[in-house]
């Protein structure tokens, strides 16, 4: 059975969350189906760790609906759920074998059941805060999936981790998924969003785009440009207060129309050849984005 076939294992309908006068999450609905990943991207501030929070019951919506598994998020529906938070939730001042049994014990599974790498078994004995940001993600992980979670919910999951110990967090990632799970994440790595069946583009607490990584690119373009000096006009560009982008030596110019670039740097005295081609994610969210 397909996502689109099964009820959704997480679910937000138009949820809204304001602290005082300022609304951090506006009218968000959002839905995560039995064995696909959606990808939650967008600028730090955009929300998602708030939407996040109220998906898992963390913090209550100020309107809106959450349901987890069919009903209102609770400590019950939580022992289903796998959640990786951006802080990790890890006790650095204990060690690698101590907080295993302690997740373990928390969700009523020998210590056993949470498998860890051979470079983490080798730190068993070592305080966690001494073992670097990236073998404590992966500590992490570990205990998230330890009970067989039917949802995992990893925010910035691989944030700080080197490239080779990333893709093999997306192994894993994708390993569960095809056994039935859903899975909710964000992240601020391209490559990563390209990994995630669905995505959705929070900007200023809204949601900005959804769909398919293609969905969301849907025809944008961007105007590159190749000058003699890449570097005054990339200067000459962002003075202008266009969103550039370096791409070996040529600048790629999002959510802006040629003949407003060519201005920019007739303006600044500075010879160029443009051309319209098409944008790869980062500058179609750029656009989105701007377009808010």
């Amino acid at each position: 059975m397909s996502p689109a076939d099964s009820a959704p294992l997480l679910t937000a309908e138009d949820v809204s969350r304001r602290f005082g006068s300022f609304t951090a999450v506006d009218r968000v609905s959002l839905t995560v189906g039995a064995g696909e990943i959606v990808g939650l991207l967008g600028a730090n501030g955009a929300g998602k760790t708030t939407l996040i929070r109220m998906m898992l019951g963390l913090l209550a919506p100020s309107e809106g609906h959450i349901q987890m598994f069919g009903t209102m998020p609770s400590r019950h529906s939580r022992r289903r759920l796998g959640y990786v938070s951006q802080g990790l939730g890890l006790y650095l001042d204990m060690t690698v074998a101590e907080n295993v049994a302690f997740n373990s014990a928390a969700f009523g599974i020998s210590a056993g059941q949470i498998v860890l790498n051979d470079e983490l078994e080798q730190m068993a004995d070592r305080l966690v805060g001494s073992i670097g940001l990236g073998r404590q993600r992966q500590l992490a992980f570990a205990c998230a999936l330890g009970h067989r979670p039917e949802l995992v919910v990893l925010d910035e999951p691989t944030s700080g981790v080197d490239p080779l110990a990333r893709a093999r967090l997306w192994d894993a990632i994708r390993s569960e998924a095809h056994r039935g799970v859903g899975v909710l994440v964000t992240t601020h790595y391209m490559e990563e969003a390209q990994q995630c069946d669905r995505l959705v583009l929070m900007a200023v607490g809204k949601v900005a785009a959804e769909g398919t990584m293609a969905d969301i690119i849907a025809g944008r373009t961007v105007v590159q440009v190749t000058a003699a000096s890449w570097s005054d006009a990339f200067a000459a560009l962002g003075d202008a207060g266009h969103d550039v982008m370096l791409a070996g030596r040529r600048i790629r110019v999002a959510a802006a129309d040629i003949s407003e670039v060519g201005l920019a740097l007739d303006r600044a005295g500075i010879d160029a050849e443009l051309a319209v081609v098409p944008a790869i994610l980062d500058e179609a969210m750029v656009a989105v984005s701007s377009s808010r």
